[in-house]
């Protein structure tokens, strides 16, 4: 085996959609992600890897920027003529950001793809996702708390969280934090490990804090460090509440809502370009002073 490790899992892009910088975005965070001499580093979007011997790969939703990820991490690419060690996509939601890599991986290269009834009705009904070889690539459906292998040793179950419908399903008033199948958290284990991603969240509740307790990890949404911080930077008039994000500070927070569940790593990923926690100052101090970690693209977890 190439890894002693139980388990292994990359963050292949630490930010929200639209990555760091974003295509049309000057804020402060983007202009330094320009700047080779900034040190702050460009980020793609939400996606994790995990493997249990380096040698097969799930992948945790799909990106847009997925050919470069796996351009940027040696464990994802072809060992040979037409082979990918991917062997499993697993969608956690609809969004673009995590559906539009899929249409990246249509070079007829089998893989199974899993996620909820209502994610697969949405790629169902999109034509565009018909370039996916149905001889190739199996679709399955998996029921909320259903157990599934997205790798033959790697056991993982979906989990409903509050949420909503992705952006382009809105109406003009959508339900927020609604628990389903449009937002769900994906719970993984692997011998007496226990890991957890959620990249989208509305809100924190009990069960969900029960779940989570005395985890090894988590990956969680940290879109925004406060609710407000597209309205104040200018760059957006809905606050993160409204896009079905919990902030990162502030009353119902993420800091105070994960405090006290004795989770072994805590790592903010899904994190919006504006987010000030991308670069040295208080927020990040704040964040790390309270046992967060910032993800970023390329950072490996080994449990």
């Amino acid at each position: 085996m190439a890894e002693t490790s139980d388990l292994r899992i990359i963050v292949l892009g630490a930010a929200a959609g639209g990555g760091l910088p974003q295509w049309n975005c000057g804020c402060l965070n983007c202009t330094l992600a320009r700047d080779p001499g900034s040190g702050l580093k460009s980020q793609s979007q939400s996606s994790l890897a995990v493997s249990r011997d380096g040698e097969a790969w799930a992948v945790f939703n799909a990106s847009p920027d997925i050919r470069q990820q796996i351009e940027h991490n040696r464990s994802l690419q072809p060992r040979r003529l037409r082979h990918s060690p991917i062997e499993s996509v697993v969608l956690t939601n609809g969004d673009i950001d995590h559906l539009a890599g899929l249409l990246v991986l249509r070079e007829k290269q089998p893989f199974m793809l899993f996620s909820t009834g209502s994610v697969g009705e949405i790629i169902a009904e999109n034509p565009v996702f018909g370039v996916l070889d149905p001889d190739l690539v199996a679709r399955r459906s998996v029921a909320i708390e259903e157990v599934f292998f997205p790798l033959p040793d790697l056991e993982a179950r979906f989990f409903s969280v509050p949420g909503k419908v992705p952006l382009f399903l809105e109406d003009d008033e959508p339900d927020l934090n609604v628990e389903g199948e449009n937002t769900v958290g994906v719970e993984l284990r692997a011998g007496s490990k226990r890991v957890y991603y959620i990249p989208g969240c509305g809100l924190m509740n009990s069960g969900l804090g029960g779940r989570l307790a005395g985890a090894d990890a988590l990956f969680f949404d940290g879109t925004l460090f406060t609710d407000r911080e597209m309205i104040a930077t200018g760059t957006g008039r809905k606050t993160g509440r409204r896009m079905g994000h919990m902030p990162i500070a502030g009353e119902g927070g993420s800091l105070d809502a994960l405090d006290g569940l004795n989770i072994r790593r805590k790592i903010y990923v899904h994190i919006n370009n504006t987010n000030p926690i991308w670069r040295p100052g208080p927020e990040r101090t704040t964040v790390e002073s309270r046992g967060f970690e910032v993800g970023f693209d390329g950072m490996e977890v080994s449990l």
